[in-house]
């Protein structure tokens, strides 16, 4: 089990946090590759770790959004709903190909994500 400090477990969560409400982004793209470069935890592990954290960071930010008026509950389900079997095919998905391979497959996500934004 990875061992870091308190505060380093406490500034992902921050990150995550801060980046969630900003950006609709917390864990896939900031507590995953947080977990794997400060806290030395394996892709697999970071993965299962930022799934559970995201629970309670959606929870909040659902409804701090929800008193801002910010939410359209149809549209949420409607991505919501399928995710569900999504997050199902992918957890079966990942516990089928290395570790190196999810890293590798994550990191080029990041970048084919972070040009598609630069050039939008």
């Amino acid at each position: 089990m990875p061992t870091r400090s308190l505060l380093t477990y406490v500034g992902i969560g921050i990150a995550a946090g801060v980046f969630s409400a900003l950006f609709g982004v917390g864990g896939g793209g900031i507590v995953v590759p947080l977990l794997i470069l400060l806290a030395r935890f394996g892709s697999k592990p970071a993965t299962g770790t930022s799934l559970a954290a995201i629970g309670l960071t959606a929870l909040a930010g659902a409804v701090s959004f929800t008193t801002l008026g910010e939410v359209q509950w149809g549209y949420a389900a409607l991505v919501g709903v399928p995710a569900l079997v999504g997050t199902a095919a992918g957890t079966w998905l990942q516990q089928r190909i290395s570790s190196r391979l999810l890293t590798a497959l994550f990191a080029a996500f990041l970048v084919a994500v972070a040009v598609g934004l630069f050039f939008e």
